[in-house]
C-alpha cells in the first residue's frame, strides 16, 4: 500500500513539474514563477490575493498571467484525467500494449489522445462490424497489403451464403467497409486531414430550403462562402446561431481532391486491382466517416475560438463598466421614467438607503405636469437632493427634459443613467429581500440611483449577461462565460476594495477568500454585533478561518476603526513593518499616514525579511501615501444634445456627443440620447485602419459622432467617429 502511494505521489510530482515547465514555455515565463503560482493556487489562494500580496513568490506576476497559469493547468490536468481513463479502459479489456501505452502517455493534446484511442473505443454496430461478423477481415487485410493477389479468386473464397456473403461483389464491398474504417481511424490520416479542414477549409452557408422568409434576418449569409480561417468570430457565431435555429445550412471543408490526395499518398501503393479497392475504400471512408468527423471538429474548434473572442470582448466591456467612476456619497433623487404608468421617484440618502418613494405623471396620457413639477421640487427641498438620476429607458429623454425645466431651490444636476439590467435586479431575490414591501418599479428606481453613486457596488447584484455589454453572449459556452465574468467581477471588487461595514452580501461574496456563505456570515455578525472596529474582529465570524482571513483581510476596509491601517490595502501580515517604519521615524502610524515628508524619509532597504521583498515594500509605501485610495477615475457629468430625443430627430451630417454602451468585434454602439443606440462600424472608428475596436474605444467613454444614416424601418442608426 505504501509503495503504491509513493508511486502515485511520484507520478503526481512528475506531472506537476512537467505541467509547470510546459506552461512556462507556452507563456514565456520563468519555470519558478509558474511553479510558485501553481503551488499557491493549489493551496486555494485566489488570483487577486496572489497578484497583490505574493509578488515575491511569483516574481510580480499580474492577474492576467496568474489566470492564464490557472486555466492552462486545469486543461492539462483534465487531459491527464482523460489519459488515465483511457489507460484504465484498455487495461480492463486487455488491449493495452507497451507501444500503445507509450503513444498514449506521449499525446500532447486531447485530439491526439482521442485519435490514438479511436480504434479501441467501444463502438456501436457499423458496416465494418457487420463485415467482420461475416468473416471478411482477413480478406480486407490481404487487399490492404496490396501485394501479389488474385483479387477475384481470393474474394470468391469468402463467398458463403450461410454467413451472408452471397457473391464476390458483396465480399469486396464488405472488405472495403472494413478498410474504410481503418483509414478513417488512422492517426496520421486524421492529423493531415484535420490540418486541411482547419487551415484550408471553406465555410459555406445558405438558407434552408423552404425557410427563406423566416431566415430574412440572416439574408447576409445566404449563399455565403469564405475561408474559415479568415471568418471573424461574430460572423461564425451568427451563422452557427442560424444553423441552430434551423434556418441556415452550414458546410465546412477543403476541396475534396486535396483530402483524397492525402489519403492516396498514405494508403494507395500501386495501380493494381487491390490498390484500386483501397482507393475506393479511401474515398468511401473519407466521405462517410472522416470528413463528417473532421467537419465537426473544425467547426467546434472555430466555435471555441469565436467563443473565446466574444467572451474576451464581453469581459473587457464589463471591466470598464464596473470600474466606471462613482458619483460618491450624495443625496440622490432616482427616477425610473415611464409614460402610462408614470415616473417612479426614489430618494436615496448619501449611504444609498431608500428614504422616500412616490409616483408622478408628467407625460401622456395623464399629463399631470404641474402637479408633477410641484411634487418633484418639494421632494428635492425636503430631502436635500443634490443630484437627480434618470434611467435612459422608455420616456427617459422626455423625463430628463421635464426635470431640467424645473426651478429648484438650488442648482441640481440632472444626469442620465444606463438602466440596463435594473429591471432584472428589481425582480431578483436580492431586491425582494432588501425591499419586501416595495414594488418592482421602486426597486428599479433605487437601482438606477445607486448605479450612479457606485456602479460597482450595484452592478455586482445583477447577472452580467443582463447588463447589455456582450456580443452573442447567449450563443457562447455558458460555463466558460460565467467563469470569465466571475473573474472580472472579483478582480474589480478586490482592486477597489470593500467597506466591510456598508457592503451588501453580493459585494462581499466577491471578496477574495469569502464567497456567498462567508459573506452571509459576515453580514449576520455585523447585524448582531454592530460595525466592525478592526480587521482582527473578522476572525470572530463563524466559519471564517485563518485561510479565509488571510485571503480577505487586505481587501476589506474599515473606516474610522481602531487601527488606521485597516482602511488601507496594507495586509495585516505587514502591519509590523509599518509600525517599525513609524517607530524608526519617532512617529505614530497615524502621523506617518498623514505626513508625506515622513514617508519620504523611509529607507525601504531596512525592512527586508525572509517573506517581504522590495515589491511588497514599494506597495506599502505607495499605500501609505494614499491609504484606501479608490483606483477609479474621477466622476464627470455628461448630458445629451437637447435638440434630439428620438430617432426621427436625427439627420445625416449631425455631430453629437454620445456614450459608448457596447464594444464588439465589428464596431461600437453609441447612445446619443434617442432610445436607440447607433453603430459605429469598425471601418468608421478612426481615419486609420483598426483591427480591434478596443484599440480606439471603451464602454462608457464619451465620444463625438457624426450621423451617417438613419433607417427608421429597420431601426438602425449608422454613425462615424472619423475626423474630417
Amino acid at each position: 500500500m505504501k509503495d503504491n502511494q509513493f508511486a502515485d505521489n511520484q507520478l503526481a510530482n512528475n506531472q506537476f513539474a512537467g505541467h509547470t515547465s510546459r506552461i512556462a514555455r507556452e507563456l514565456s515565463l520563468r519555470p519558478g514563477q509558474v511553479q510558485a503560482a501553481a503551488e499557491l493556487l493549489d493551496q486555494e489562494a485566489t488570483v487577486p490575493f496572489i497578484a497583490r500580496y505574493r509578488k515575491e513568490a511569483t516574481g510580480s506576476l499580474d492577474e492576467v498571467a496568474i489566470t492564464a497559469i490557472r486555466d492552462r493547468l486545469k486543461q492539462l490536468r483534465e487531459l491527464d484525467l482523460r489519459r488515465e481513463a483511457i489507460l484504465k479502459s484498455l487495461r480492463e479489456r486487455d488491449l493495452l500494449t507497451d507501444e500503445l501505452q507509450e503513444q498514449i502517455e506521449g499525446a500532447q493534446t486531447l485530439a491526439q489522445l482521442e485519435d490514438i484511442y479511436l480504434p479501441y473505443r467501444p463502438r456501436r454496430r457499423t458496416r465494418a462490424t457487420v463485415a467482420r461478423e461475416k468473416g471478411l477481415e482477413p480478406l480486407a487485410r490481404a487487399i490492404f497489403e496490396q501485394g501479389r493477389l488474385d483479387l477475384m479468386a481470393e474474394a470468391a473464397s469468402y463467398v458463403d451464403s450461410a454467413r451472408g456473403v452471397a457473391g464476390v461483389d458483396e465480399a469486396l464491398s464488405g472488405a472495403r467497409d472494413i478498410m474504410a474504417e481503418w483509414i478513417s481511424e488512422n492517426v496520421e490520416a486524421r492529423r493531415q486531414v484535420r490540418d486541411l479542414f482547419v487551415n484550408q477549409g471553406v465555410l459555406r452557408c445558405r438558407s434552408v430550403s423552404g425557410k427563406e422568409d423566416q431566415a430574412a434576418k440572416y439574408r447576409d449569409y445566404n449563399e455565403w462562402s469564405e475561408p474559415i480561417s479568415c471568418s471573424p468570430s461574430h460572423r461564425v457565431l451568427a451563422m452557427l446561431r442560424g444553423e441552430k435555429e434551423g434556418l441556415l445550412s452550414l458546410h465546412l471543408g477543403p476541396e475534396d481532391e486535396r483530402s483524397l490526395s492525402v489519403l492516396d499518398s498514405l494508403f494507395v501503393h500501386g495501380t493494381g486491382e487491390s490498390s484500386q479497392q483501397v482507393r475506393l475504400a479511401a474515398r468511401d471512408g473519407y466521405r462517410r466517416l472522416l470528413a463528417p468527423s473532421m467537419e465537426r471538429e473544425a467547426l467546434n474548434l472555430y466555435k471555441e475560438k469565436a467563443d473565446h473572442r466574444a467572451i474576451a470582448v464581453f469581459a473587457q466591456n464589463l471591466r470598464h463598466l464596473l470600474l466606471e467612476p462613482p458619483l460618491g456619497q450624495k443625496n440622490v433623487l432616482a427616477v425610473d421614467p415611464g409614460f402610462r404608468t408614470g415616473c417612479k421617484l426614489a430618494v436615496l440618502d448619501s449611504q444609498g438607503s431608500l428614504v422616500h418613494s412616490q409616483t408622478i405623471y408628467p407625460h401622456q396620457p395623464q399629463c399631470r405636469t404641474s402637479e408633477a413639477a410641484e411634487t418633484t421640487v418639494e421632494i428635492c427641498q425636503r430631502f436635500g437632493v443634490e443630484v437627480i438620476a434618470v434611467g435612459n429607458g422608455t420616456a427617459g429623454r422626455e423625463t430628463e427634459s421635464f426635470l431640467r425645466g424645473l426651478k429648484y431651490p438650488w442648482e441640481i444636476p440632472v444626469l442620465m443613467v444606463n438602466e440596463s439590467g435594473a429591471s432584472v435586479y428589481s425582480a431578483s431575490p436580492a431586491a425582494r429581500e432588501e425591499f419586501p414591501d416595495q414594488d418592482v418599479t421602486v426597486r428599479g428606481a433605487v437601482s438606477i440611483g445607486r448605479r450612479l453613486m457606485d456602479p460597482l457596488a450595484e452592478l455586482v447584484k445583477i447577472d452580467p449577461k443582463s447588463i447589455g455589454v456582450g456580443q452573442y453572449q447567449h450563443d457562447v459556452d455558458q460555463k466558460a462565460l460565467k467563469a470569465r465574468l466571475d473573474d472580472v467581477v472579483a478582480s474589480c471588487v478586490n482592486l477597489v476594495g470593500v467597506d466591510v461595514n456598508t457592503a451588501s452580501k453580493e459585494l462581499l461574496a466577491y471578496v477574495s477568500g469569502l464567497g456567498p456563505r462567508l459573506a452571509e456570515a459576515v453580514m449576520k455578525y455585523r447585524s448582531e454585533h454592530g460595525p466592525f472596529r478592526n480587521r482582527v474582529q473578522l476572525k470572530k465570524v463563524p466559519r471564517l478561518g485563518p485561510r479565509a482571513f488571510q485571503q480577505a483581510a487586505g481587501f476589506l476596509r474599515i473606516h474610522g476603526g481602531d487601527n488606521p491601517l485597516d482602511m488601507s490595502a496594507v495586509h495585516p501580515e505587514s502591519y509590523a513593518i509599518v509600525e517599525a517604519m513609524a517607530r524608526d521615524l519617532g512617529a505614530s502610524v497615524e502621523e506617518l499616514l498623514a505626513d508625506s515628508s515622513l514617508q519620504k524619509r523611509i529607507d525601504l532597504s531596512r525592512y527586508v525579511t525572509d517573506q517581504v521583498g522590495m515589491p511588497t515594500r514599494e506597495d506599502i509605501l505607495e499605500e501609505l501615501s494614499r491609504p484606501g485610495r479608490d483606483p477609479r477615475q474621477k466622476f464627470e457629468a455628461f448630458t445629451f444634445a437637447r435638440e434630439v430625443e428620438k430617432p426621427e430627430d436625427l439627420k445625416p451630417g449631425m455631430k453629437l456627443s454620445g456614450i459608448v454602451t457596447n464594444v464588439t468585434a465589428f464596431g461600437a454602439f453609441v447612445d446619443v440620447g434617442v432610445h436607440q443606440d447607433g453603430l459605429v462600424h469598425i471601418s468608421q472608428l478612426a481615419n486609420r485602419f483598426v483591427r480591434d475596436p478596443a484599440e480606439v474605444v471603451r464602454v462608457h467613454q464619451q465620444v463625438t459622432v457624426t450621423v451617417l444614416d438613419v433607417d427608421l424601418e429597420r431601426k438602425r442608426i449608422s454613425l462615424s467617429m472619423k475626423e474630417e
